[in-house]
């Protein structure tokens, strides 16, 4: 097998470089890249392109809060360093947290996770919920995009060949209940099955916000703002009488794929535990 080049910078600047002359495949935690390259037990994974190592930039790593409330997550920032931060929304915690077995959480980054787009990805899912951004640096300029913008489709990001992911901001929010599951064969090392996230925001009886992401439904997290603002604005009572239209209109979210009626009724039944919670006055906080 032809030999590639393999880079190991210690800064970001000589990573950007290196991403702008080489357009070197980027290599984080490497738990999903590794295995996608993977030739068998004791084979070195076949690249036919350079990789750049990141391990060692040390600016690409921590969590930080800022002034106006927003925390920035370096994309090197491990799950296991996310499910342990005080600073991270607990919905973005509850996917870290189950993300794989222990191991795989202390390798595993989020710039990885998104910059993969894997349907089943476990972080993207709440991010997407969560309106957070990412972060895309290169030699000459830097943008940013939200990740629901980023993430393209199954595998598919907007990432140009000189880009690097370079931290997740997670915009300041204050929801009254949230909701997590997810499903997989078993609790923890596990593959998603499906993955959801829930959250509103209830004030004087009344919805003022609400929002719900799926993951491995489809080929990138679902979301419907449109299916969303049917129960926004809405009195608590009001919520048993436009539950089946939400219910309906999010059927419409989930792909069409590999096993439609399981994902739909499986999502269906989840959103309306959730949403019979809020009607029932279910106490602020997490709903179980």
């Amino acid at each position: 097998m032809e030999q590639v080049k393999c880079f190991m910078p210690q800064t970001l600047e000589e990573a950007l470089e290196i991403r702008k002359n080489y357009h070197a495949v980027i290599l984080a935690g490497g738990s999903d890249l590794m295995v996608s390259k993977s030739m068998g037990a004791g084979i070195t994974p076949a690249f036919d392109s350079p990789v750049m190592i990141l391990t060692g930039v040390k600016e690409l790593k921590g969590i930080r809060k800022n002034d106006d409330g927003s925390v920035e997550i370096g994309a090197l920032t491990t799950s296991a360093e996310i499910s342990a931060s005080d600073l991270v929304h607990p919905l973005l915690k509850d996917a870290a947290s189950r993300m794989g077995a222990i191991a795989l959480r202390n390798s595993a980054t989020i710039g990885g996770n998104i910059g993969n787009a894997s349907p089943k990805g476990d972080m993207p899912q709440p991010l997407i919920l969560l309106d957070a951004k990412v972060v895309l640096k290169s030699r000459e300029a830097e943008r940013i995009l939200p990740v629901d913008e980023f993430i393209l489709g199954s595998k598919k990001t907007a990432l140009a060949d000189d880009e690097i992911i370079t931290k997740v901001i997670l915009p300041p929010q204050n929801f009254t209940h949230i909701f997590f599951r997810k499903i997989g064969m078993r609790r923890a090392n596990a593959i998603s099955k499906l993955t959801l996230s829930a959250a509103a925001t209830v004030q004087d009886g009344v919805v003022v916000d609400f929002r719900a992401s799926s993951g491995a439904a489809g080929p990138k997290v679902a979301r419907s703002r449109k299916a969303e603002e049917i129960l926004i604005g809405k009195k608590l009572s009001e919520l048993p009488q436009v539950k089946e239209e939400f219910l309906d209109a999010w059927n419409g979210v989930i792909s069409p794929h590999a096993m439609p009626e399981y994902r739909r009724n499986t999502t269906r039944r989840m959103l309306a535990y959730f949403i019979d919670a809020l009607a029932s006055g279910h106490s602020e906080g997490r709903v179980e």
